[in-house]
């Protein structure tokens, strides 16, 4: 299989961003900065919300779907810009292959910091074990047809839908979507149904940015001040993520509000 097909050579470079791409994922990043500043509020005591009511979760996945959804309408928009044309799949695939692995074990670095910060409730498969895992199986199906896509993503969301209604007796398919009886997760994202939010955003890509240019018409609007900080907040959304967690913790010992 070749990746590099000759209408490529049209591409856009990779540096020129897409201002709404990064407006979205800096929307996602406010949104799951404002839900974790809740959950501590709540972990602490500060305010009285039920951050696991149905509500306060639907707002949650909304996040985490935003931003899975982003990371398969990216892996198009970088495939397609990319002006390197690699002459294999293995040499067009290790670039995705290595950051997948990177984001997945950050993931795991959050698992083994959130079981000795928290003990029970820790995070056995998070947002990055999703987006990292997903990084690395998304990549193929940049060469199937985005209409496939969509209806593979559609699929895959419903199928995981009734699977994550399932309760077994072992950890072992928890990554998958298979919870074990009695355990709960502070974070909680799954391959399925999740996975097919990264399909999705692969066919929107496709569709909607083909060559890695806009198949549609849109005002430049990314200078407003506004938008030009979520597009900073989008541009950086992983060392965001990594960071922000503890620094809201931080403070909120700072003022006397808890401790661990």
């Amino acid at each position: 299989m070749q990746p590099a097909q000759a209408v490529r050579y049209q591409s856009t470079p990779a540096a020129a961003r897409l201002w709404e791409v990064d407006t979205l994922r800096g929307v996602a990043v406010v949104m799951m900065i404002f839900f974790h500043f809740m959950w501590d509020l709540q972990y602490f005591n500060v305010a009285d919300v039920n951050v696991f009511s149905t509500p306060w979760q639907l707002f949650a996945r909304g996040i985490g779907t935003s931003f899975t959804f982003l990371l398969g309408l990216s892996i198009v928009l970088r495939y397609e810009r990319d002006t390197k044309q690699p002459s294999t799949y293995v040499q067009a695939y290790r670039p995705y292959l290595q950051r997948g692995a990177i984001i997945f074990g950050l993931g795991m670095l959050i698992t083994v910091a959130t079981y000795f910060a928290i003990g029970e409730g820790f995070v056995v498969f998070g947002i990055l074990h999703l987006l990292g895992l997903s990084l690395i199986l998304a990549y193929p199906f940049v060469y199937v047809r985005p209409l496939v896509n969509l209806a593979n993503g559609i699929s895959v969301f419903m199928v995981g839908l009734y699977i994550n209604m399932v309760r077994v007796d072992f950890p072992w398919l928890i990554w998958l979507g298979l919870a074990e009886q009695g355990r709960t997760m502070v974070d909680y994202y799954p391959l399925l149904p999740w996975f097919g939010a990264a399909l999705i955003g692969v066919a929107a890509g496709q569709l909607c940015y083909p060559y890695g240019k806009r198949a549609f018409t849109l005002p430049d609007l990314g200078d407003f001040p506004l938008l030009r900080g979520l597009r900073f907040l989008g541009r950086h959304s992983l060392i965001i993520y990594l960071v922000h967690q503890p620094i809201i913790i931080g403070v909120l010992i700072g003022f006397g509000f808890g401790s661990w």
